[in-house]
């Protein structure tokens, strides 16, 4: 018996397979490329600055494919559960998407629960962070901790939305054990 592959699928397949390449995000320790973008907490729009949150300590800035889809709504709802360990650490986190705005103002409210930001970056920021899926228009799964001096602490990437947390977590932790609030 032989099964017919749809031709979505095969898109899908090939999207996969392309991406491959795009999975390598910035190495450790390089520095992270400042930006500005428009931004929203709990549906209530801004304009964020990597360099002004770096000022507070330590930024978890983490890629997403697209809001309200099944994976990028697991991954929020697992960053707002977490937002407080991260605070507590005096870390601040911050969603990218390509997403529009006013599609972000919503997702902000009902699945990243007003705890933490979301931003609308364009396709030149996803590429500076390297965190492109160039067949779809959209950004990888890819998640950065970002330290206050600019530099990468971690840099994980997996379409997985599982993990990402505690990744980013354990490395702010590690960061903040060695750099103790005096």
């Amino acid at each position: 018996m032989y099964t017919m592959i749809k031709p979505t699928h095969l898109l899908a397949l090939a999207a996969l397979a392309t991406a491959a390449p795009t999975l390598a995000a910035l190495p450790v320790g390089a520095k992270a490329p400042d930006f500005t973008a428009p931004a929203t907490l709990g549906g209530h729009p801004f304009s964020f600055h990597l360099a002004d949150a770096l000022r507070t300590g330590p930024v978890v800035l983490y890629f997403y494919p697209a809001a309200f889809t099944d994976g990028c709504t697991v991954e929020a709802h697992a960053f707002a559960e977490a937002t407080a360990r991260f605070a507590a650490m005096g870390a601040t986190v911050i969603g990218v998407s390509v997403d529009p705005i006013e599609k972000l103002n919503r997702f902000s409210i009902s699945e990243c629960r007003s705890k933490f930001a979301v931003a609308s970056a364009d396709r030149k920021l996803v590429s500076s962070y390297k965190a492109s899926l160039p067949l779809l228009g959209r950004s990888n799964r890819t998640s950065y901790v970002i330290a206050p001096d600019g530099a990468i602490l971690l840099a994980y990437s997996a379409l997985n939305p599982n993990g990402h947390v505690d990744k980013t977590l354990a490395a702010v932790k590690s960061w903040r054990d060695a750099h103790p609030v005096r």
